[in-house]
């Protein structure tokens, strides 16, 4: 039963059904038209017959001049041997004369109106013959009756050959149509079982499967192309949230390590009040740590939160000068020059909260990788409709071989990671902006400062 519910067997079935209709239907109508056919030649032979049976009579005036050798004339004798059975019957019904396989049998001579056709059966033989009734018309008055008659056996054994020939060879169709159904279906979908097997052996920890079948344009080419992709795209996601949650294990460690070095080094002896102080800022500053990591990685980890976040409409003319104001003092304490050019309107619809910490994150960096020189922020408005900002360094700059990987998360440029930070300011900057329909690039080199670009649609009129 469990094979019966097969796509390759409801397939043949369906393949078979459809064909024993359409079989069914043009055998009856083969049938029926060559019943049909059949019956026409026999009446169109039958009125040739006749036809040719009154030319022979011979006529004086209304009355038949009947020969005695009339059934061994030449043409009549023809007729014997083709099986037609003529009568000859005078007006008032009585039979002058008769010839042919079927002459003895009786008709109704005198109720049968000329022209005619009727169907009688054979008392003997239980044959059915056709008979066709001709009258032969004299100057003035009808002279006698023709009636002409032909076996119908002929026909019927032709009609039950036909209709043997489809009960045996439509069954046959049928079966071997649903025979090639089947092997089609099984070779059809046999990338199918492929994709099956495979994605049983798929498994969170090996995602290293593939079909990597022949390269074909059809749907089950498509179908398994699109399934293998599929798996690429999981895989790659399956392993950087590997690498996600073993860099945030190893982030995570580093202060809490520190805070236990230092409580076991409080405790291993008594100490002076000074060095309870130092310990407990020290404890302080790993907590403070602590607790900015575990806020990045909440908001990485509600990220898509910011796609369905409340949205405003937020000017960045006044949004921007108002950032760079709150962490100017940040910048003149490392004696940095911090710029900010940004005229309106420049609106873009989001969540000002979000927007706020994307362009917070990239003056952070840009802050803490210069020693010298300024930064600049600048705004402006595209021509395709879009507010482009960018956040411009002259710090040490990013080399060419960590540019493409400088939003990934954990990721530092720096080797010693000594710098302070766990490498998630840019990885939120960039979720951010996606949440926003945006972009971020980046454009630097070793030594040559950074430069971040963000471009985000800018709200007007129409949109609003």
């Amino acid at each position: 039963m469990r094979r019966a519910r097969t796509l390759r067997v409801r397939f043949a079935l369906w393949t078979a059904g459809l064909l024993l209709v359409v079989l069914t239907a043009f055998g009856f109508y083969i049938y029926r038209s060559m019943a049909v056919r059949l019956s026409a030649a026999v009446d169109e032979s039958l009125t040739l017959v006749g036809a040719q049976v009154v030319a022979g009579l011979d006529l004086e005036g209304d009355r038949l001049i009947f020969s005695e050798d009339f059934d061994q004339e030449p043409e009549n004798v023809d007729l014997r041997r083709r099986g037609y059975t003529v009568w000859v019957f005078s007006p008032d019904g009585r039979l002058i004369h008769a010839f042919g396989p079927y002459q003895d049998m009786a008709l109704p001579a005198g109720q049968v109106a000329p022209a005619t056709f009727y169907t009688l059966t054979e008392p003997r033989t239980g044959d059915a013959v056709r008979v066709r009734a001709v009258a032969v018309r004299g100057e003035t008055q009808p002279a006698a009756t023709v009636q002409v008659a032909r076996s119908l056996e002929e026909s019927k054994d032709t009609l039950e050959r036909l209709a043997t020939t489809l009960l045996i060879g439509g069954p046959g169709l049928v079966a071997a149509a649903g025979l090639g159904g089947y092997l089609l279906a099984a070779r059809a979908l046999s990338p199918i079982d492929r994709i099956t097997q495979t994605a049983r052996r798929i498994s969170g920890e090996d995602l290293t499967a593939r079909l990597n079948l022949p390269a074909v344009d059809d749907e089950v080419g498509r179908l398994a192309t699109t399934f293998d992709e599929m798996l690429d795209r999981l895989e790659q996601s399956f392993r950087r949230e590997r690498q996600f949650t073993a860099d945030a294990s190893h982030e995570l460690r580093t202060p809490l390590s520190a805070m236990q070095t230092i409580l076991e080094a409080i405790r291993d002896r008594p100490r002076s009040p000074q060095e309870y102080e130092q310990a407990l800022a020290d404890l302080a500053e790993e907590t403070r740590r602590l607790h900015s990591l575990t806020e990045d990685l909440l908001l990485l980890a509600r990220g898509r939160t910011w796609d369905g976040a409340e949205r405003e409409a937020v000017e960045l003319a006044t949004l921007l000068p108002d950032l760079c104001d709150s962490l100017r003092p940040l910048a003149q304490a490392k004696s940095l020059d911090l710029i900010c050019r940004a005229t309106g309107p420049l609106i873009v619809q989001g969540d000002r909260d979000a927007l706020v910490r994307l362009f917070s994150n990239l003056l952070d960096n840009a802050i803490k990788f210069s020693d010298r020189g300024e930064i600049s922020v600048t705004a402006e408005p595209d021509p395709n409709g879009s507010v482009t900002v960018h956040v411009a360094d002259r710090g040490r700059g990013i080399p060419a071989e960590h540019l493409p990987r400088v939003f990934d998360r954990f990721y530092r440029v720096d080797p010693s990671r000594s710098s302070p930070g766990a490498g998630l300011g840019l990885a939120i900057a960039q979720e951010i902006a996606h949440s926003h329909g945006g972009v971020i690039e980046a454009q630097s080199g070793a030594g040559q400062g950074a430069r971040f670009s963000v471009k985000l649609p800018q709200l007007t009129s129409e949109t609003s």
